[in-house]
């Protein structure tokens, strides 16, 4: 994946190490009555409160298109490092707390992503799952692509002109990060790397 590989990495393991994942196929996620099960219970034993869905809109606060000036107002950055141009990663607070990593392009929010399960998409993908079973949630919306290089492969689905984006694990099988934002950035970045 041609992404900071050393950011993406470390990331994912430090988180990893901070909530639990479950590995679970999506109907064991969900209980007859919708609530969420036992699988999810690690989670929220670390005092998560946070919903559990991550869309092309975002999660919670952390809204594709929201400010970063205003987030960082309103105390919701906790730390920022500068990307590739005038791209900044950023960390949330509260409850998304070592849960979501942010990119500002602009002083924009362009990408919202995770390496934790959950959150989990709205149809009920995340962190954890095989492209197989993300196949059998989404049918004909979503694909594997890979990148431009040849070298890494992920799961796409649009919607409009927002991706969902599951990326592979560097150590195992399956998903190891769940990102979201415009096609023209999280795809782009994907497909072809940063460029700045």
């Amino acid at each position: 994946m041609k992404r900071p590989l050393t950011l993406v990495t470390t990331a994912a393991l430090a988180l990893g190490t901070l909530v639990p994942m479950t590995v679970a196929g999506p109907a064991a996620a969900a209980s007859p009555a919708g609530g969420v099960t036992s699988a999810y219970a690690p989670l929220s034993a670390a005092g998560h409160t946070h919903p559990q869905v991550l869309s092309v809109g975002g999660a919670g606060a952390y809204r594709i298109g929201a400010s970063l000036a205003a987030l960082t107002a309103a105390g919701r950055i906790d730390w920022t490092a500068p990307g590739c141009g005038t791209v900044v990663n950023a960390g949330a607070t509260g409850s998304w707390a070592g849960v979501l990593l942010l990119a500002f392009r602009d002083g924009l929010l362009v990408e919202v992503g995770t390496a934790t399960a959950p959150p989990q998409s709205p149809a009920g993908a995340r962190v954890g799952m095989s492209f197989a079973e993300l196949e059998a949630i989404y049918g004909p919306r979503g694909s594997l692509i890979r990148n431009d290089a040849g070298d890494a492969e992920a799961y796409l689905v649009r919607v409009g002109s927002r991706v969902e984006l599951f990326t592979g694990h560097p150590i195992r099988p399956g998903v190891g990060y769940f990102q979201v934002g415009p096609a023209s950035f999280v795809e782009r970045n994907f497909r072809q790397g940063v460029s700045c």
